[in-house]
């Protein structure tokens, strides 16, 4: 794992390796960017969700197929009333203000997480979201809201197991078997995740399908993120040798 600090990359030339083909993202640091302007939390939430926005086109643009965004974890609900109301309202205003646009441009939706427990409004436009936009192939958002990685893996463990018992499935329990149980179970495993605001974790954040991933911690707030910080980070992946448990083939 590196920690480094993001510094805008130069424009990408045709020679260059492809982009990354799933990038996953733990947006960290609204909260800090609107203490440090003398703002309320929400005001970085809300510009929080315009970096979303510019992410969402620059990955697009730079040929990455797969975003996974953490929105809102299992462990927010520990926040002040007032901070997760405005954390529903910004899912609510954006899935309704982007909807369209993001069914015109072939973006596929999927929301991970737990849908219990969530406001019945907001049930309902995740379900809209996901329903009317099943069929698009060209580039698949996925936003973690409600989410815990452990929690995750505790559900598809518990349906794993009932599979199994019930006959449903057959055979000894494998990994392909226990992945198709997880919420992210249409999704590829990240290449690469990012960690906004310079904190050293990945807060129960895919703990299962990151196990190969490239982790890179970089010091921008979350606001403030843009396309050539993303453009940074893909420099950056491409300097690492993934090499999935094996060696190099050149190594002595």
């Amino acid at each position: 794992m590196v920690r480094i600090g993001i510094s805008p990359d130069p424009s990408h030339s045709g020679g260059e390796p492809p982009a990354p083909r799933h990038v996953a993202i733990i947006m960290d640091g609204n909260g800090r960017w609107a203490n440090s302007r003398g703002l309320p939390r929400t005001a970085g939430h809300e510009r929080g969700v315009e970096a979303l926005r510019r992410t969402v086109e620059a990955a697009r643009d730079l040929g990455i197929s797969y975003l996974t965004v953490f929105s809102f974890s299992t462990e927010n609900w520990r926040r002040p009333a007032s901070e997760v109301n405005t954390l529903f309202g910004l899912l609510k205003a954006y899935v309704q203000r982007d909807l369209e646009r993001l069914k015109q441009d072939g973006v596929r939706i999927r929301v991970i997480g737990q849908r219990e427990g969530l406001p019945a409004d907001i049930a309902a436009l995740v379900d809209r979201a996901e329903r009317e936009t099943a069929h698009n192939t060209r580039f698949h958002l996925t936003i973690a809201f409600n989410y815990g990685s452990r929690n995750e893996i505790l559900r598809a463990a518990t349906a794993y197991a009932q599979a199994i018992a019930d006959g449903t499935c057959k055979g000894a329990a494998t990994e392909d078997g226990f992945a198709a149980f997880l919420d992210t179970r249409d999704l590829p495993d990240p290449d690469l995740v990012i960690r906004t605001s310079g904190e050293f974790r990945i807060s129960n954040f895919l703990l299962w399908q990151a196990a190969y991933a490239e982790l890179l911690f970089v010091d921008v707030l979350w606001p403030d993120f843009n396309r050539a910080h993303l453009e940074s980070a893909i420099s950056r992946y491409h300097e690492r040798e993934r090499r999935f448990g094996s060696v190099n083939p050149g190594a002595t």
